[in-house]
């Protein structure tokens, strides 16, 4: 097969790209699904080169981290076509202003979709450009950076020398790859022959981590605010045992916070190798050396290989401190404003950074300052001139200034500052709380009428922030209006675009709420949602014109489970085995909702916090029910008949489910609590409920001599299916997925000697194991997320309901026992927020939040959505 550069032999290409089948078969770019090696890559690249044909054109690439914007982007480079590339957001803009000839977007099966907007070319292209990116934090903009084939290899070159990067490294993608950062990532460790680890996942994500474990991750890089992220998911408790070392770079990281993080790896055998850079440098222009970090921690240490640094002087600095200038092969040709640019060739040989340094005697450089107003703010460059421009746009007269954590918009008394801010971020694509919104009773300006910059920052110093925090908005809103969204179903205050449902501590409880209220927020229900940041939730502007909306599987379980089991207590119809299926439910949301990437403590307390929200409102209802018809006894009261009995009795049955769940619950925040065996789990996501599993079985087939005991509490006998359910979550790829399958069909058969139970389990299961999401309407999902939010309630009254409705149609008593327990689930809301109320006013946490409620009617984790039945009855 004809290698991409053999189609254009007298063209430039990029090295990096045009030779990446002689790393033969190594792994290349590893997937939740699978893996590619670079021989196959290569063969990918050379089919899409072939593709984008022989004559040079301006190809435009809507980026992600994905498979087939990697082949894509090397696709362009290996076939000598300048490639643009354009987050997904901003591809419309950067399309009408510099008209590619052909646009790459998301494909299928790893290749990318090509649309050509013309047979060639309507551009005049320098034979030196190879690469288009917007400057980081100005990425809607039309100015541009020209970089060509030779900055492309030589910063890659640079980059993988001083990180000393082998072909059995794997890094992972954590940054956007239309972000120069996140690009030079990609760009050495191809280079190298290394692997990518390719996903959109945040820091934030428990999925994050457990697909760096699994595809034995070794690096990844990482921006100021990543540490923030890192410091809330319990980073420095957890297990990496491949994990090299760690870049940072996309703005200062404060001099202590460098220490702090490179003792953490010190300790934990991993490098921090801060980095200095700029997109006009292609991505880096200096580094620290790891092993100074701990002694120069406020430096940006040496140039790259091949690259060097001038202080040229500045008037009113002091001797020795001035503007930095760096020269080197990455350097870019120069800016593009227009398309008529294209055609430019090199108009810079050197660049002035706009950033103010000297030089110590030791050879570091250490930046003081900006010579300009350009700010970078969590990464992002900003120009806080444009901003006010922009705002001046709406009418809105501003002054803008920033530094490395906050942008500071300044404007008069009667302005909105709720709308300023939102303007603010939509302009510059910055997280809220790095937006300040400051409302002066005028703006200082100085004798010459010019705005008063150094009066602003003085007047910020002694005022607090004006707007406050933007969570306004509703339904079929953008991403910031999600916020009141996510407060309100989980009870939480100050939330941000940058939280996810799992780091805000989200549970099974409100994943059932949250699920069906973002659907009809958004219109569409996006996949993995509970994982992803609210800033990455896309929804469309207007309502949903689809008939079918998504509603989430685990939901429709449960609903349908909380029917099926009081429709055959009554009976209605006989269609059991919910129960047991819930129990594998309850053990799927555990993984996912429990076991997040926090620290042991903080999983811990979470855990007990869920236990709380199961047992308490169980056993006050059963007091309540002991009270006024004595059908009960103390030991049920206290959720003990499995351990005390009566075991014969006509009603101690009836809790069953709930005490086994308990137990479990109760045995696994025991164990976890257990440091070794937190590692185990994080090391061994899979393998640990694997293991317990096989432990479960014991129970099942009631092995060791266990069948000479028939009162054995029902959390020993049916523990496996909720080992089962955990595998089912942690289950990555279909090798592992079909294994959970192969289990449930090899153990569920002969557990109850009833085909019909035994295969609505088993049906139950591999939905849940195999189809996310299951066809529903904005009716249908409202009524399974009332019926599974208040299963619990359901569960725990329709014992009371349905012996008193003895002579009304057995269809009319369901109905009953459902609106009842719904009813009740409401009762309980209210005297939970009540409780919360007076907590947040007495600044006490009375009781723990929710434990008498089920938060908006949905469910905690493995909380019984209901149940019946002994477990073999």
């Amino acid at each position: 097969m004809a290698s991409p550069i053999d189609l254009l032999p007298d063209l430039r290409t990029v090295p990096l790209a045009r030779d990446l089948a002689d790393h033969g078969d190594r792994p290349a770019l590893l997937t939740v699904d699978g893996e590619i090696s670079y021989r196959e890559l290569a063969a990918r690249v050379a089919a899409t080169a072939r593709r984008l044909g022989t004559r040079r054109r301006l190809v435009l690439l809507t980026t992600g981290n994905t498979v087939d914007a990697v082949v894509g982007y090397l696709a362009a480079l290996a076939g000598g076509h300048p490639v643009l590339l354009a987050p997904a957001e901003h591809t419309d803009t950067l399309v009408d202003a510099y008209d590619p000839d052909v646009v790459l977007g998301p494909g299928r099966q790893g290749t990318p979709q090509v649309h050509e907007r013309r047979d060639g070319s309507t551009h005049d292209l320098h034979p030196d450009l190879a690469l288009l990116l917007s400057t980081s934090g100005t990425t809607g903009s039309p100015k541009l950076v020209r970089l060509s084939h030779t900055n492309v290899q030589a910063n890659a070159e640079a980059i993988a020398t001083y990180l000393d990067i082998q072909d059995t490294d794997r890094a992972a993608t954590t940054l956007p790859m239309h972000y120069c950062y996140g690009l030079s990532v990609i760009n050495s460790h191809l280079l190298r022959g290394a692997a990518l680890i390719l996903t959109d996942l945040s820091v934030a994500d428990t999925c994050f981590w457990d697909l760096l474990r699994a595809r034995g991750g070794t690096t990844f890089a990482a921006v100021p605010y990543t540490f923030d992220l890192l410091d809330r998911v319990g980073f420095a408790g957890m297990d990496l045992p491949r994990l090299r070392y760690v870049t940072c770079a996309g703005g200062r990281l404060a001099p202590d916070r460098v220490v702090r993080w490179a003792d953490r790896g010190r300790r934990a055998g991993w490098q921090l190798v801060v980095m200095y850079g700029q997109t006009e440098a292609t991505a880096r222009m200096a580094y620290l050396p790891p092993e100074l970090a701990a002694t120069r921690p406020g430096s940006i240490g040496v140039p790259v290989p091949g690259g060097s640094f001038r202080i040229e002087p500045v008037d009113g600095q002091p001797d020795g401190t001035g503007e930095l200038v760096y020269t080197g092969p990455n350097v870019m040709l120069g800016y593009a404003h227009h398309p008529a640019d294209l055609r430019l060739g090199r108009r810079v040989a050197e660049l002035r950074t706009g950033d103010l340094a000297r030089r110590g005697d030791d050879g570091l450089y250490e930046l003081v300052g900006r010579r300009s107003r350009f700010a970078k703010i969590c990464g992002l460059r900003v120009d806080p001139q444009r901003v006010e421009t922009v705002l001046e746009t709406h009418g809105i007269r501003a002054a803008c200034l920033g530094d490395d954590d906050t942008l500071i918009v300044a404007v008069p008394a009667g302005t909105d500052g709720t709308r300023v801010r939102r303007l603010v971020r939509r302009e510059c694509g910055l997280p809220g709380r790095a937006v300040r919104v400051l409302v002066l009773d005028t703006l200082p300006r100085l004798a010459t009428g010019k705005l008063d910059y150094p009066a602003v920052r003085q007047a910020a110093a002694q005022q607090p922030d004006s707007a406050g925090t933007e969570t306004d908005g509703g339904a079929g809103g953008g991403p910031v209006d999600l916020c009141r969204l996510y407060a309100e179903v989980l009870d939480r205050d100050g939330v941000t675009e940058q939280d996810s449902f799992v780091s805000l501590d989200g549970d099974s409880l409100s994943y059932v709420e949250m699920s069906v209220r973002l659907e009809q927020a958004l219109g569409h229900l996006p996949a993995g949602w509970h994982t992803r940041a609210i800033r990455d939730l896309h929804p469309s502007r207007q309502p949903s014109r689809r008939r079918w909306r998504a509603l989430e599987t685990s939901v429709a379980v449960r609903a349908a489970a909380i029917v099926l089991i009081v429709g055959s207590h009554l009976p209605v119809f006989h269609l059991k085995g919910g129960a047991h299926l819930l129990l594998a439910v309850a053990g799927f949301n555990f993984a996912r909702f429990q076991l997040t990437g926090a620290d042991r403590r903080h999983r811990n307390r979470h855990l007990w916090g869920s236990i709380g929200r199961v047992a308490v409102p169980s056993i006050i209802w059963i007091a309540l029910a002991w009270a006024l018809t004595d059908d009960y006894r103390l030991s049920n009261i206290l959720l003990l008949n499995a351990v005390l009995g009566p075991h014969d009795g006509r009603s101690e049955w009836h809790f069953w489910f709930v005490e086994a769940l308990v137990y479990i619950l109760l045995a696994l925040a025991a164990l976890t609590a257990l440091p070794w065996v937190d590692r185990a789990e994080r090391r061994w996501p899979f393998g640990l409920p694997v293991a317990l599993l096989v432990v479960g079985l014991i129970g099942r087939y009631e092995l060791f001599g266990l069948a000479a005991y028939p009162d054995l509490p029902s959390a020993v006998v049916v523990f496996w299916l909720f080992a089962l359910g955990w595998a089912a979550a942690r289950a990555t790829g279909v090798a592992q997925r079909v294994a959970v399958t192969v289990v449930a069909l090899a153990t569920v058969p002969g557990f109850f000697g009833e085909l019909g139970r035994e295969l609505l389990i088993v049906a139950g299961f591999a939905l849940l194991v195999w189809v996310p999401h299951v066809p529903g309407t904005a009716l249908l999902n409202r009524v399974a997320a009332l019926l599974a939010g208040s299963s619990l309630y359901i569960y725990l009254s329709h014992w009371q309901v349905y012996p008193r409705l003895d002579d009304v149609p057995r269809w009319l008593v369901l109905v009953a026992c459902l609106v009842v327990g719904i009813g009740v689930a409401r009762v309980a809301e209210w005297i939970s927020g009540r409780i919360t109320a007076v907590r947040r006013s007495t600044g006490r946490r009375t009781v723990p939040a929710g434990w008498f409620s089920q938060g908006r009617g949905t469910i905690r984790p493995g909380s019984p959505t209901a149940a019946g039945g002994r477990p073999r009855q």
